[in-house]
């Protein structure tokens, strides 16, 4: 079974108003009519207090669960279900007028503007033609740290809390050589940690981690500051592991695909904006940069390194 959705049905039988919002969201976008009498039997799954779910909304949850076909079955009759308890809050929610509640009504429109704002962009870059060869191979090439010179990096970790990072414990660091050592020490000061060995690509691996690790010799333990938490780290080897352009090529492929859509929907909204009749009421607010089309300031920081970082995710996986 899908643990996810597993997650997510556990949450439908809780009667909040999120949920709530979220359902009468799903009524309103989905239009108004009462199409019930419309559908065949054969096509009907359930009645709840007249209102049928069908088969296309049980496939429809099987795809966004991603239910595998081997446990179709089993998760069909789960996931129906599920639908039954929806259908019974959305019921009682309009009963109980939550939908006339005026931040609920708020929430709604702003949802329903996002989705159709959505919708439309999608629209628009639904049909980009698949990158060329060369194009890939020219991605390929352009990031050897990524690909053909791509190492990969074996270590021991402990992950604790910043606040115990102090003289004492940097000054007990220098007569440890294990990580078991540290471990010791830890448990004997009643400090929590979590432990584990991982595995990952240098490119994959966040900028402060990544640079520690270029002089980082085999065997030697060295702290890195994570905000509230901080990881103590013993190298195990740094190791060769090139990708081949051939395994490369649907990573490669997907992120160009991705980039050109962003291209895409950003231009789109350049020329609906010199389209449009802007007014600023607010004088304060006539110097703000136009924010990107799906793409929050955060996001925005961070996106000169999202193709890399999705890139090192895709091909950790080929090693």
């Amino acid at each position: 079974m899908n643990t996810q959705y597993g997650t997510a049905m556990k949450q439908c039988s809780k009667l909040t108003i999120n949920a709530l919002i979220v359902l009468i969201i799903g009524t309103a976008v989905s239009g108004c009519g009462d199409k019930s009498h419309e559908s065949k039997a054969s096509q009907s799954l359930a009645s709840v207090n007249g209102k049928e779910i069908t088969v296309h909304q049980l496939n429809e949850e099987l795809a966004r669960a991603n239910v595998q076909p081997a446990q179709k079955d089993a998760a069909s009759k789960q996931i129906l279900n599920a639908l039954i308890d929806r259908q019974l809050l959305e019921q009682a929610a309009l009963k109980a007028k939550v939908d006339r509640d005026p931040n609920v009504m708020q929430t709604i429109e702003r949802a329903k503007s996002q989705i159709i704002a959505q919708a439309y962009l999608q629209s628009k870059v639904a049909n980009i033609s698949k990158p060329e060869k060369n194009e890939i191979e020219d991605f390929y090439k352009k990031n050897p740290q990524l690909f053909s010179e791509r190492k990969l990096v074996e270590m021991e970790q402990l992950l604790i809390d910043s606040r115990y990072v102090n003289d004492e414990l940097k000054s007990a660091l220098g007569g440890f050589k294990t990580l078991q050592e540290v471990a010791v020490w830890l448990d004997a000061k009643g400090i929590q940690y979590d432990r584990g060995e991982v595995a990952r690509s240098v490119a994959e691996l966040p900028p402060q981690i990544s640079e520690r690790l270029k002089d980082a010799r085999r065997g030697q333990l060295f702290v890195i500051g994570m905000g509230p938490r901080t990881m103590l780290v013993l190298m195990d080897s740094v190791k060769e592991s090139p990708i081949l352009l051939a395994d490369a090529t649907p990573q490669i492929e997907q992120v160009l695909l991705n980039n050109k859509r962003k291209q895409l929907g950003e231009a789109e909204i350049v020329k609906l904006r010199s389209d449009a009749k802007i007014e600023y009421l607010d004088n304060a607010m006539r110097n703000v940069e136009p924010a990107k089309p799906g793409v929050s300031n955060a996001q925005e920081k961070g996106s000169a390194s999202t193709a890399n970082d999705d890139i090192a995710r895709g091909v950790n996986g080929l090693k």
